[in-house]
């Protein structure tokens, strides 16, 4: 993905225009397209900073190519290669040793004299000599930990000039999400695999019936969030695949400017755009994933349901992750909660609160909990994983509470 340095957006009257490449407009970057991905493809030991200045040149007689979209170019090709890294450190290192060595020898002179004898080739070689490799091999890894020094090692084959173009527009779209202070979709189809990615992305939101099949789905953005707003900036933005992908839907998000004023971003599943995401599923569902393992589908006479139905309350709707049933009929929804603060965790009681007739449980990460914040009744903190003993001392607590109205 692209990072909010590489974000192009013009705010025009109120609106967010997002760069983006046209068949009309940019047709011929089709050409250019299939010179960048040569570059990389036919670059294979060639490091970082060579290939970013090669597909710098070949856009060096366009006139409408901004520095930034050159640079965002980049890191996509960047996103689909492999770099050498140095994870173990030896870069370093060997630079002190290097370094150290030849600080020995000092002054290094261009012509040696009997007075300074050492120039920088014969000390090269000397050094290349105690490590029993050619300096070239010493030079290539000196800085190897270095991003722009990474030699590339591989990259993708099966990408063409069509698909790169198209990602990055929606790479574009992504990085103008991460000054986001609110999204709304509405839709009026695949409601709940919209759902169900805005649920495995974290992501704070509120659902309104506006019809028998139209639904608002109102998501809080980065700008709104208090702490890791990064985090959860990033994942608005893994969210937007998955919602191009789908059909029946619009979306406004309201951005923040770098004047701190706000302007709309709108778009919708006709825009053209296209998802990498062929076949929508989740890409990050290794939490409830393993809370259900673990669960099984019984335990001390509880059946876990991992979806449950579309809960309707007037206008207000609810869509837990969970459905717990007992043996002895009692029912009870678990809806996780990644990120939130005081005032969206309120807000979230108080629509539960509309759903007094049903039996809810939340379970919220202990790494969203601000310092002096008591989380409440009917919620569940956990650490990294959701685990079976808080989750089922929840359930008994509320199956042996006070009775609840039949629905």
């Amino acid at each position: 993905m692209l990072t909010s340095e590489h974000a192009i957006v013009e705010f025009r009257a109120g609106r967010a225009v997002v760069d983006c490449l046209t068949r009309k407009t940019h047709g011929h970057y089709t050409g250019y397209a299939e010179r960048m991905l040569a570059v990389y493809r036919q670059g294979i030991g060639r490091e970082r900073r060579w290939l970013h200045q090669r597909v710098e040149e070949v856009f060096t007689d366009e006139p409408d190519c901004p520095a930034r979209r050159v640079q965002a170019f980049c890191k996509l090709l960047d996103d689909a290669a492999v770099f050498a890294a140095d994870a173990g450190g030896e870069a370093a290192r060997l630079r002190v040793n290097v370094f150290s060595r030849a600080a020995a020898m000092h002054p290094l002179v261009e012509q040696p004299d009997r007075l300074f004898e050492n120039d920088p080739a014969r000390v090269k070689a000397l050094i290349a000599a105690e490590y029993g490799v050619d300096w070239n091999d010493i030079d290539r890894r000196l800085y190897a930990d270095v991003m722009s020094f990474q030699p590339l090692e591989a990259f993708a084959d099966d990408l063409d000039a069509g698909a790169f173009l198209s990602h990055y527009n929606v790479a574009q779209l992504q990085a103008c999400l991460y000054r986001a202070q609110s999204m709304s979709i509405t839709a009026t189809g695949d409601l709940k695999t919209i759902l169900r990615y805005a649920k495995l992305a974290r992501l704070m939101h509120e659902i309104v019936r506006l019809g028998p099949s139209r639904y608002r789905i109102e998501l809080s953005g980065p700008a709104s969030v208090l702490r890791e707003t990064r985090r959860y900036g990033v994942n608005l933005a893994r969210f937007l695949p998955a919602l191009l992908a789908c059909k029946g839907w619009r979306m406004t998000a309201v951005l923040r400017t770098p004047w701190d004023a706000t302007a709309v971003l709108t778009v919708s599943d006709t825009d053209g755009y296209s998802s990498h995401l062929a076949d929508p599923r989740p890409f990050d569902s290794s939490l409830e994933e393993a809370f259900a393992e673990k669960f099984g589908a019984m335990r001390e006479g509880w059946r876990m349901i991992r979806e449950g139905d579309i809960l309707h309350e007037h206008q207000t709707t609810f869509v837990p992750d969970f459905t717990f049933r007992h043996e002895d009929g009692t029912e009870v929804f678990l809806e996780i909660v990644g990120f939130w603060t005081p005032e969206y965790l309120a807000k979230r009681r108080e629509i539960l609160g509309r759903f007094r007739r049903r039996r809810i449980l939340l379970a919220v990460p202990q790494r969203s909990l601000r310092e002096g914040v008591v989380p409440g009744e009917n919620v569940v903190v956990f650490k990294t994983s959701l685990t079976i003993k808080p989750v089922l001392a929840a359930l008994e607590a509320v199956r042996l509470g006070p009775r609840v109205p039949e629905p």
